[in-house]
């Protein structure tokens, strides 16, 4: 029952309860990347939701769009701004997919929405993690987020899909939050963001 019907109801309600609270927070950042990124305070991507239904995430931007003198994007590490190395350790870059929630197509607890080129790589077990909505903040995540490699991140993945309560998910905010508090787990090693997913 609270997988059918009260999850999505507490979604989209704490959703938008947060959304109006945190909004000092959400203009203040929104001021600060705006400049940052030279009017570009917000990044949009497409990624697989439920069931593989793409649909357009909404993140703050914490990197600028800087490049080579042939014109190819500079690396992550080179192109996070000082501004988006804060808003990324606070994990506030995640807040605005709040308006993800609200429209239905996010969950506050899932697994992460990754990477649409991703979907034909997936095994049948590994696309299991697609029978729920996708979430701010899931089981992979307080277990060890982009430091723990792509197999164990599809395992817990998985778990979650298959043990999802209201109990686990309440468990999963508290350590999100201690998460936060501690930025833990934000980079993989090396890096300013995870390595793509081949597949293997």
């Amino acid at each position: 029952m609270y997988k059918i019907i009260f999850k999505s109801i507490i979604d989209f309600l704490i959703a938008l309860i947060g959304l109006l609270i945190l909004a000092p927070i959400f203009i203040t950042v929104f001021i600060g990347l705006f400049f940052a990124n030279h009017g570009k305070p917000f990044f949009f991507q497409a990624r697989p939701g439920k069931n593989g239904t793409v649909f357009k995430i909404i993140k703050f931007k914490t990197m600028n769009d800087k490049k080579d003198i042939n014109g190819n994007l500079l690396s992550d590490a080179q192109r996070l701004t000082k501004t988006g190395a804060f808003v990324r350790k606070t994990s506030l870059d995640e807040l605005p997919q709040l308006l993800n929630v609200i429209k239905g197509e996010m969950s506050l607890i899932g697994p992460r929405p990754l990477l649409v080129q991703y979907l034909p790589l997936y095994s049948n077990f590994q696309n299991r993690r697609h029978e729920l909505k996708p979430g701010i903040t899931g089981w992979a995540q307080v277990n060890g987020r982009n430091a723990i490699s792509w197999s164990k991140k599809f395992e817990l993945d998985v778990w979650y899909v298959e043990n999802v309560s209201f109990l686990l998910d309440l468990k999963i905010v508290l350590k999100t939050i201690q998460k936060v508090i501690k930025s833990e787990g934000i980079n993989a090693q090396d890096t300013a963001t995870i390595e793509p997913f081949n597949g293997k």
